[in-house]
């Protein structure tokens, strides 16, 4: 038994299944079923793809998920319970595929396999999502990489845009409109966009801009391909400016045995580094990658005599450099390592090792050496970006790997919290040093010792780069025989805080021997200490030390001996009575330079900030002290941000009256440091230290007492750059009020609370007071005002924690409102004041419902005085978005009626001017391009509309009746409505939101409906009988019409499934409209008639809406428009005349379907007996006109949506001809539109123009020239016509006509146009124009005698089939085919017409199977015209030129003719049973016209007797002959004369082998006469005809003999002896068929024998008689001026054969043709 399902509601298809069972359901894999019953292991439901086909299916086919199911039953929504995003995933990608496979059959290759390659992302991150093993970070990163391939997919393949927060979809329904709006935009700019919310918030409140972000470069050591070595190296890198010349970062080291591998093995592939925190700056810089190495072996490397194996020195060895910007582009398109080879180069001289990569970057090639190319650094880089935290979240793998992070050498840009850091970076520079009695110069290593106070010496505190732990002390690299080397070497002293105090550095000097032992002999030290009595370190600069002798015995021991002696000349100066016998003796010709740079959050070098932290110590100087802050750098103030604030308020505490101003200042100055970006990150520091350190409980008194005077002195002071010092800083001095007075109420149980209040108030009157002041004058002032200005919302909270809500919205609201009120004060001051409001509304305070009712008037107060003067509108949006998003969101908790009672009144109308102002100004064609002003764009308006949809969708019944109730007269409302119907209308036409918005629109679409819905009664009850106002009501209704035709609203063009989504939740809209629309029409009663007929167009483009109930609700107000004009004038003129025009207009734009016409035919039932529909109607006189109307427009619709088909498709240029000539013709015979039928005559022209189509062209202009009369009528402007008299019209139209014709080479229907327009000019007198007609008139003649013309071919083509449009279907119709377009050619071209047509493959009539089927059938085949009895085609003098035009021009007749077999077939001689069924087809019009195709009106079907075919065939040929042979004779053809010798061998040797012969065979024979005695005239005939045929080619032989190029004779000779058999087959054949026939005289004389050949032709002149007798001596030029028919000539030719053939004969006498010889 069935039973519905709880739980199983929804499940995946993961096997086929056929469906072969009984109401069995067809599924394939991947399928999503909906499950609506189960019944053992089986389940009923459906596919989402089909869910109106339902049944059953196996369970073990699907699996199935968990879902949310609402509105459970029939009708129920199932919800899969998943990742929203997965879901949305699977949708659109289900929605694609369609879309995708249509990119490969329109050729869109290049985006069909994006979208492949996107599709499979997707699949693959959507399997990533649902396998649960994400981190919540991947996770995160997954769905941003999926919504970025989401909209890239939805934007190119034409998909509506999503709103998204937090990269999943958002509810409209729960957010503001104004907010959707910014998600679209959003969206439509980056996905990343959408989801910086925290970002987006603080560039509102005005916080510093945010932090720049740091780069980080990785640097990997792949390999050191350098073999030759074979010592240890250290490879030392860093980043080096070489503007500067300076290193940027510490150095990475790494160790490599003499092998080349890591000297650890544990890092092996791990020689990594991050070179952190690099700033967009240092990016710019000329940056390079330097890499430094030095081996550890012998002194020399290839003198193994140069010092014992066993001792090691550090010896240079080569340099490398990588220059940044030549890899920086790569490395920052690549998500990952790039690899790069880097040269090693050796220093030619030790000397200058210290500059070798200077050198090197310079290309100072004499300094150093090349090395081979197969040789250097293989490193990888990458760059990557982000804080450090968010560089390890992403790039897990890099750390893993024991990456080591190189810091730079100095503090990075941004200085976070919380890092500490105590590096002093030591460079050893230089030396200079004695040689001591030696002849060669000194190998100087220096050891480097960091020891303590007590002498102990402190390990790992040296460090020589990143990779390497550090160590207890340093050995220099040694340069060979060098007195004075420059070292150049940087090393890292991380010496921790704890034991900097008291700590020095000693540098021990070594001599290192080569001899044998490889002595390292001690000849000097030097030390200095890091931290100077008073209390600083040492300073960041070059220090040169004093070196003192010793020697190798000498002990440190006692490091007291060496700490009492002078280190530097700055400690000389200081102590300069030191005894010189104490035990070391410095050394006065030798000096060492060293240089520091410190970079510590805990030490100090500032000898002002020192004091400042021990003003303990001199009390008499702490006014010095503080006025000496402000010269104290930033970073060592927020190193000691602590230490400094307790200090303050101490020296506050001590003596509030002495120090408080200069403590305030001091404050003020620290708080603004902090709005620095370097140092923004300190500011939760600060406020940690207000919340869990400050102890300054009286503090509050004074920073009040301060705060009050500067803010009092500003009307006085001039100068107030401390008075705006203190403004800025309003935000942090609230906070130590505000926890100062916690602290106080604490201590004291909550004493000197009113005193407090009254304190907070009294400074919130200096606020308003300062705020109060007129700044016109004064920019000082204004500057001191904007400070305050945009410090004032960052202390609401601080408030709100001693405040009520209310107090503090009390505070606000006297402050915001003190402001001046009126625009005047200077835009930059409106803009501050604004951005203040705009802070304050994103501010908590204005959350609360309780302080929005308060401060809610006086910020639409400031908001609506500016929207009313049309200043700083884009700010005054944001604060109006601001407040709608707000309301929405405490809407879905608690009411909001009040606030939105408020907006109504104060924002409505002004916002509706508002937009006015600024559609108007958009549509405006003045302003230049890219001058326009903001308000002019398209993102203003939208952020308007958005406001304006906000607050019209907060809105309930009530706020519109109080709306309503509020106007005090109706032409205010009448004002009101005609603003909103206009916004409206206007949102609608200029499509302020693209058309990819599709939510956005829906939602506008909705809230639209709604507040017509709601406006519509106020409407009706002010404005309608008496107070009837025709605009309101036009307004109205031209709204209605506008919203029901909305792209966005036509729900066919969606798929099914958003289809389906739309109806859910808005149902279909257009429906809604249109029962409003007609409610109110309704309740027009009798003013109805002022709408008609102007509201028919309107109307009509509703109807043609392609939504079943719509066209029904519509159909009848058209009937009442003809009913009330039917009432008023006695007819329907004029309703019929707009809705034929508008039809034609609206359906040519591309509107309606077929079905419409079908809808449209309902009206003629509204003229029928049905009572329900005319119960108003008292009696119908009309009905039969109606019908009959009705019935013309139905007609009208079917040619209208056929042109519209074909014009609005990528259809050929004949289908679009075909149709404008069947719409053209229908305006003229059945409607009788004049205007109409003008339009499409030139819409056709136009056609044929673009075609090349001259004469069909020059035909459809003859239709409106027919049209106009030589009369002197004045014309209107029509079309692209003038003003003009009728006269003038018509002579340029006949010119153009002319021209065409002359274009299209039909010279002869140009000629008749010239003569008319020859007799216009003639008669009056016109002489000029008669005589330009007259040339182009005889310029035609001439063209039509010399210029060479085509014949064309001619096609019946038939349409079979319901797939055809309307115009074409089910007829046949025959076509003028283009120049040398053969009959294949054109059944190709057809075909590419009609892709989907089958070409039929035989000539026959289709049966009705195949009319009625749907689908297309061609049937093509060629036709012959058959011109009407032209006079000229008779006449033989005539040019062939000119007769060729009449024979395929001005045709309506085509003849078709199809060969049969009746009876048995004669294999013998199958010309005696071959018979024709000649079909002749009779067109509508003659061709050419004006298309070049016409409808058959008439077939007529004959069967033609073999007899009859042979009389037509021997004809047609003699025809020909005779035409051809008469081009020769007169000279009209000369030259070449291969065509005649072709034409006359083609005769003579067919007659000869078969063609006469065969019809001699089966017509001449005894039998066949005797057998169709009814036949003997047509076989005199065909005798008559042959005898005609042998007397041309004895012509045509004649001519061919003076012609013949006497290398041709031997073919002529050919010709004649072929000629002689035929003549005397046929003589023979004659004989005899003349014995079978009845009546025939026996002697054999008559006119029909052989005899009587001559006699046929007439008497004989006398000049023929002599010319006969003398036919031995003429020659052929006498006969060839002859006609062709001319007796003289015909007997010159048989005396002219007769002697060739006697000549012939002669040889080979034979009885027969002797005896056919005497016979002639």
């Amino acid at each position: 038994m069935w039973t519905p399902t709880e739980d199983e509601k929804i499940g995946v298809v993961i096997c086929n299944f056929r469906g072969s069972v009984t109401q069995g359901l067809a599924l394939e894999v991947g399928e999503t079923v909906q499950i609506l019953e189960k019944c053992e292991g089986w389940y009923r439901g459906f596919s989402t793809r089909k869910p109106n086909v339902k049944g059953v299916f196996p369970a073990s086919y699907v699996h199935l998920k968990k879902a949310i199911v609402t509105n459970r039953g029939p009708h129920e929504t199932v919800v899969p319970l998943e990742d929203p995003i997965v879901t949305e995933v699977t949708s659109t990608l289900q929605e694609w595929a369609l879309l995708w496979k249509q990119l490969y059959v329109k050729h869109k290759v290049d985006l069909f396999y994006k979208v492949r390659h996107v599709m499979m992302e997707l699949i693959d991150l959507r399997r990533q999502l649902l396998s649960g093993h994400l981190t919540q970070d991947q996770s995160r990163d997954v769905k941003r990489h999926i919504t970025v391939r989401l909209d890239w997919g939805n934007e190119h393949l034409g998909l509506d845009l999503v709103p998204r927060k937090e990269f999943e979809m958002v509810d409209e329904d729960q957010i503001s409109v104004s907010d959707l709006y910014k998600m679209h935009l959003s969206s439509r700019h980056s996905v990343q966009q959408s989801t910086t919310q925290g970002d987006n918030a603080r560039q509102r409140h005005g916080e510093p801009c945010r932090v720049p972000v740091p780069h980080h470069l990785l640097v990997n050591l792949k390999s050191f391909t350098y073999n030759s070595i074979g010592e240890d190296t250290d490879i030392f890198f860093s980043l080096y400016d070489l503007r500067e010349g300076k290193t940027l970062s510490e150095k990475f080291m790494v160790r490599l045995n003499k092998n080349g591998g890591p000297k650890n093995p544990e890092k092996v592939d791990r020689l990594c580094a991050l070179f952190t925190d690099l700033s967009n700056k240092d990016m710019k810089r000329d940056l390079y990658i330097v890499s430094q190495v030095i081996r550890t072996g012998r002194m020399l490397l290839n003198d193994s005599k140069k010092g014992p194996p066993h001792v090691q020195y550090r010896r240079p060895y080569g340099c490398a450099v990588l220059a940044m910007s030549d890899v920086l582009q790569t490395i920052s398109e690549l998500k990952e390592e790039k690899d790069f080879v880097l040269k090693v180069y050796t220093c030619n001289n030790e000397n200058e090792w210290y500059q070798i990569h200077e050198n090197i970057i310079r290309k100072s090639s004499t300094k150093y050496t090349a090395p081979s190319t197969n040789y250097g650094l293989i490193i990888s880089l990458q760059l990557l970006r982000g804080d450090m935290e968010q560089v390890r979240r992403e790039n897990p793998l890099i750390f893993s790997r024991g990456v080591a992070i190189t810091r730079k050498l100095g503090f990075p840009d941004v200085i976070m919290p919380g890092d500490i850091r105590n590096d002093l970076y030591l460079t050893l520079e230089r030396g200079d040093f004695e040689r001591g009695g030696k002849s060669v110069q000194k190998n100087i290593e220096v050891t480097i010792y960091v020891l303590y106070a007590d002498g102990e010496i402190l390990k790992d505190c040296i460090s020589l780069g990143s990779g390497e732990p550090n160590v207890p002390e340093h050995r220099s690299f040694v340069l060979y025989h060098n007195n004075s080397p420059r070292w150049s070497e940087v090393i890292k002293l991380p010496i921790p805080i704890d034991r900097f105090r008291g700590s020095h550095l000693r540098f021990e000097f070594r001599h290192c021997s080569t001899k044998d032992k490889g002595e390292k002999k001690l000849f000097g030290f030097a030390f200095t200490p890091l931290m100077r009595e008073d209390g600083t370190t040492l300073s960041d600069e070059s220090h040169e030390l004093y070196v003192y002798k010793c020697d190798e015995n000498t002990t440190f021991s006692n490091h007291a001996l060496y700490l009492g002696l002078p280190c530097c000349k700055e400690d000389f100066n200081s102590c300069p009575n030191i005894p010189s016998s104490l035990i070391f003796q410095r050394s006065m010709k030798e000096t060492f330079w060293i240089s520091t740079q410190l970079s510590s959050t805990k030490l100090t070098q500032n000898v002002d900030l020192l004091a400042l932290l021990k003003w303990k110590a001199h009390p008499d100087r702490v006014m010095d002290i503080l006025g000496r802050l402000r010269h104290v750098s930033g970073e060592e103030i927020v190193k000691f941000l602590q230490d400094i604030l307790d200090t303050l308020f101490s020296i506050l505490d001590d003596n509030t009256d002495k120090y408080g101003p200069l403590v305030f200042q001091s404050l003020v100055f620290i708080i603004n440091l902090l709005r620095d970006s370097k140092y923004y990150h300190f500011r939760p520091v600060m406020d940690t230290y207000i919340q869990k350190h400050f102890a300054g409980a009286l503090a509050y008194k004074e920073l009040i007492r301060c705060l009050k005077w500067y803010m009092d002195r500003s009307a006085e002071v001039v100068r107030q750059d401390h008075i705006q010092e203190a403004m800025r800083a309003l935000e942090y001095l609230f906070k130590f009020i505000i926890q100062s007075r916690i602290l106080y109420s604490r201590a004291t149980c909550g004493m000197e609370e009113e005193q407090f209040r009254t304190s907070v108030q009294e400074l919130f009157q200096s606020i308003r007071f300062v705020l109060s002041l007129d700044s016109r004058n004064s920019e000082t002032l204004i500057f001191t005002q904007a400070a305050l200005l945009n410090s004032f919302p960052a202390i609401f909270d601080e408030l709100l924690q001693m405040f009520t809500v209310q107090e503090v919205a009390e505070f606000v609201r006297g402050t915001l409102g003190s402001m001046p009120s009126t625009v005047h004060i200077g835009q930059s001051m409106d803009v501050v004041k604004l951005q203040s409001i705009a802070r304050t509304v994103d501010s908590r305070l204005f959350s609360f419902p309780e302080s929005r009712r308060i401060l809610l008037p006086v910020v639409l107060h400031h908001i609506h005085l500016h929207l009313r003067q049309q200043k700083e509108l884009l700010i005054c949006s944001g604060i109006l978005s601001s407040i709608f998003s707000i309301i929405k969101t405490s809407s879905l908790d608690t009411s909001v009626q009040e606030e939105v009672e408020m907006m109504v009144e104060s924002l409505l109308d002004v916002l509706l001017q508002t937009l006015l102002s600024i559609m108007s100004k958009s549509q405006s064609q003045e302003a230049v391009r890219g001058q326009r002003c903001p308000q002019c764009t398209a993102e203003i308006a939208g952020e308007y509309v958005s406001c304006l949809l906000s607050l019209l969708r907060q809105m309930t019944d009530i706020h519109f009746q109080h709306l309503m109730e509020n106007f005090q007269s109706k032409d205010e409302l009448k004002e009101f409505l005609l603003k909103i119907m206009c916004v409206f209308r206007n949102l609608m036409k200029l499509s302020i939101f693209p058309r990819d918005w599709n939510i956005m629109r829906l939602l506008t679409s909705n809230i639209i409906l709604t507040t017509v819905q709601y406006l519509s009664p106020a409407l009706h009850k002010n404005f309608t009988e008496a107070d009837f106002d025709f605009k309101v009501w036009n307004s109205y209704f031209s709204l209605a019409v506008l919203y029901i035709n909305q792209p966005s609203l036509q729900l066919e063009n969606l798929s099914p499934a958003k289809r389906k989504k739309v109806l859910d939740k808005y149902g279909d809209m257009r429906v809604m409209m249109t029962y409003e629309l007609f409610s109110m029409w309704q309740n027009l009663g009798e003013n109805k008639i002022h709408f008609i007929p102007g509201m028919i167009g309107p109307f009509l483009g509703v109807t043609l809406v392609p939504q079943v109930e719509v066209r029904n609700i519509m159909i009848p107000i058209f009937h009442d428009m003809m009913d009330w004009e039917q009432r008023k004038n006695g007819n329907f003129k004029q309703v019929e005349a707009e809705l034929i025009d508008k039809l034609d207009s609206l359906v040519s734009e591309g509107k309606g379907d077929e079905n419409y016409r079908e809808l449209f035919g309902l009206l003629t039932q509204l003229f029928g007996p049905y009572p329900s529909l005319l119960e108003k109607i008292e009696q119908e006189t009309w009905r039969e006109t109606g019908i009959s109307f009705v019935t013309s427009v139905t007609r009208l619709m079917e040619r209208l949506l056929d042109y519209r088909d074909c014009m609005k498709g990528d259809e050929t240029e004949n289908k679009k001809i075909g149709c404008t000539v069947n719409l053209l013709n229908f305006y003229k015979s059945e409607i009788n539109k004049e205007e109409m039928y003008i339009r499409y005559i030139h819409k056709l022209c136009d056609m044929h123009l673009q075609a090349e189509n001259y004469t069909e062209a020059a035909f459809t202009l003859l239709l409106y020239w027919e049209l106009l009369h030589w009369d002197e009528r004045p014309l209107k402007e029509f079309l692209h016509y003038p003003a003009q008299t009728e006269w003038h019209r018509k002579e340029g139209l006949c010119r153009k006509v002319i021209h065409y014709f002359n274009k299209g080479k039909c010279w002869e229907y140009g000629i008749p146009l010239c003569r008319e327009l020859a007799f216009q000019y003639e008669s009056l007198y016109d002489y000029q124009s008669l005589s330009w007609i007259r040339k182009m008139e005889a310029a035609y003649y001439d063209n039509i005698m010399e210029q060479q013309r085509l014949e064309p071919e001619f096609f019946r083509v038939g349409f079979y089939g319901r797939k055809f449009p309307f115009f074409l279907r089910n007829k046949e119709f025959v076509c003028r085919g283009h120049d040398y377009e053969r009959l294949e050619a054109f059944q190709q071209r057809m075909l590419g017409e009609f892709p989907q047509a089958i070409a039929m493959q035989h000539p026959n009539q289709p049966d009705e199977a195949i009319l009625q089927c749907d689908a297309q059938y061609l049937q093509i085949y060629a036709v012959t015209p058959v011109p009407d009895s032209v006079t000229v085609l008779q006449m033989d003098r005539v040019p062939d030129r000119i007769k060729s035009f009449y024979r395929v021009n001005n045709v309506r007749r085509f003849r078709y003719d199809r060969p049969f077999h009746k009876g048995p077939k004669d294999r013998d001689n199958e010309f005696k049973s071959l018979w024709i069924e000649r079909t002749t087809l009779i067109l509508t019009h003659p061709l050419p016209g004006i298309s070049r195709w016409f409808e058959v009106e008439k077939r007529e079907l004959v069967e033609v007797s073999p007899l009859e075919n042979a009389i037509s065939v021997v004809e047609n040929k003699n025809q020909e002959l005779r035409t051809l042979i008469s081009q020769y004779q007169h000279k009209q053809l000369h030259g070449n004369i291969n065509l005649l010798s072709m034409t006359l061998n083609g005769v003579i040797d067919a007659a000869v082998n078969g063609g006469i012969a065969r019809y001699q065979e089966a017509f001449f024979d005894k039998e066949y006469i005797t057998s169709h005695p009814e036949d003997t005239e047509k076989i005199t005939q065909l005798k008559d005809l042959m005898q005609e045929q042998v007397h041309i080619l004895g012509v045509g032989l004649a001519v061919h003999e003076k012609l013949v190029h006497p290398e041709m004779r031997p073919l002529h000779k050919k010709l004649i002896d072929q000629f002689q058999m035929m003549r005397s087959s046929l003589c023979h054949c004659f004989y005899v068929s003349l014995q079978g026939l009845p009546g025939l005289d026996k002697s054999g004389s008559g006119p029909n024998t052989p005899r009587g050949i001559l006699a046929t032709h007439g008497p004989m002149s006398p000049e023929s008689f002599k010319l006969m007798h003398r036919h031995r001596s003429a020659t052929p030029e006498t006969f060839l001026k002859c006609p062709l028919d001319s007796p003289a000539l015909i007997l010159f030719s048989y005396t002219l054969i007769h002697s060739s053939v006697c000549t012939t004969m002669s040889s080979k006498p034979h009885s027969g043709s002797l005896n056919m010889l005497k016979r002639f």
